[in-house]
């Protein structure tokens, strides 16, 4: 008899409709069903701008000494970080990416009807701690009253070829997925390299070349084709034909804005997962950010927030629990009768709770 697996999970909710869809997706994973063997303890931790206006810190000492020493994987709810300087001020997601060594941000976008008939199914894997998120960031002042904004932007080898490596690894487990027959669309397995190396040939050439590279790092992934995109046609290619690209690997800033369009070609921000990995840890948050305006009402969409955590037990090994969560989610979405209002419906965020969960105990 296979014993239960014990999990301790961080919780940390942040900022605006973040503290409704953490304690939402806590509701989820309580209800997971017992043939899972799953059980979850979980240990509240505050970050985010209202952290930072209480203590003074967006990313208390202690949230991360318990991330560290005490969870085997967390929940990342949703941050409001102000468009203007603040000082000492500095977003938690972006400091936990770097000091828990979570070198990989993995967007999955797929589609349950399609964008315009075109069924997507695609994941953006985007290196997580380099590019113009070092922020690195300084003001010169040239002659009086001239000033001129300079930032770092760091590519190196060594995190290129693994987030190279990762896209290539994503690739092969998704194939395999859909040999086995689990997998609803089916295409051959590629990998595309994203960059802009006509014009920064150091930097994105360096992140085109560690990429490509990767592909020779393992006899596997030589049955995964492998081509590129310069980011900006790829922007138009994403929106006129989705189905095309199966795994893009992407630098920190590209990974960034194509993922949050490809969004868009779903139907909602409120849909779209992400894992943050680590070769030892994981942390998921939903695609979304804090949404201020509805932050409160109950209407926030948990679905990006439950398949955030269905991403994080994938990846800690969990897929068949992983995969009953989606499975639950597509159903109550198919039936498109309960709907937050981000999808056109008038469900609040309990009623699809309640729906999610009632279909993954049947």
């Amino acid at each position: 008899m296979t014993s239960v697996r014990n999990v301790v999970l961080g919780l940390i909710p942040a900022d605006g409709i973040g503290r409704e869809v953490v304690p939402a997706a806590r509701r989820l994973v309580e209800n997971l069903p017992s043939k899972h063997k799953l059980h979850f303890d979980f240990v509240n931790l505050d970050a985010g701008w209202g952290t930072f206006e209480r203590t003074g810190k967006a990313l208390p000492d202690i949230t991360l000494e318990k991330l560290k020493k005490e969870c085997n994987a967390a929940l990342f709810g949703a941050v409001q970080s102000p468009s203007h300087k603040v000082e000492g001020y500095s977003s938690p997601i972006v400091a936990l990416r770097k000091k828990m060594g979570l070198y990989a941000n993995v967007r999955p976008v797929k589609s349950l009807d399609g964008a315009q008939g075109k069924p997507i199914d695609l994941v953006i894997v985007r290196e997580n701690t380099e590019c113009l998120y070092v922020k690195e960031e300084r003001m010169v002042v040239t002659t009086p009253g001239k000033r001129v904004a300079e930032a770092t932007r760091r590519i190196s080898e060594e995190a290129s070829v693994k987030i190279g490596k990762m896209a290539f690894e994503i690739a092969k487990s998704r194939q395999a997925l859909r040999a086995s027959g689990a997998a609803s669309i089916h295409k051959n397995p590629l990998v595309t390299i994203i960059h802009k190396s006509n014009v920064m040939s150091v930097t994105d050439g360096l992140f085109r070349e560690s990429c490509r590279h990767a592909r020779s790092l393992n006899p596997s992934y030589s049955s995964i084709a492998m081509d590129e995109q310069i980011v900006d046609s790829m922007v138009y290619r994403l929106f006129r034909e989705p189905q095309c690209f199966d795994v893009v690997v992407a630098p920190n800033l590209y990974g960034d804005i194509l993922s949050d369009g490809a969004a868009s070609l779903i139907g909602s921000l409120g849909l779209v997962p992400s894992a943050n990995v680590g070769d030892d840890f994981v942390m998921s948050e939903p695609v979304h950010g804090s949404a201020p305006d509805i932050a409160g009402r109950g209407i926030a969409n948990p679905v990006a927030t439950f398949r955030s955590v269905a991403l994080m037990l994938e990846f800690m090994g969990h897929q068949q629990a992983a995969a009953d969560i989606v499975n639950a989610v597509d159903k109550v979405l198919g039936q498109g009768k309960i709907l937050t209002p981000d999808l056109g419906g008038k469900s609040t965020t309990s009623e699809i709770t309640d729906a999610v969960i009632d279909s993954l105990s049947n």
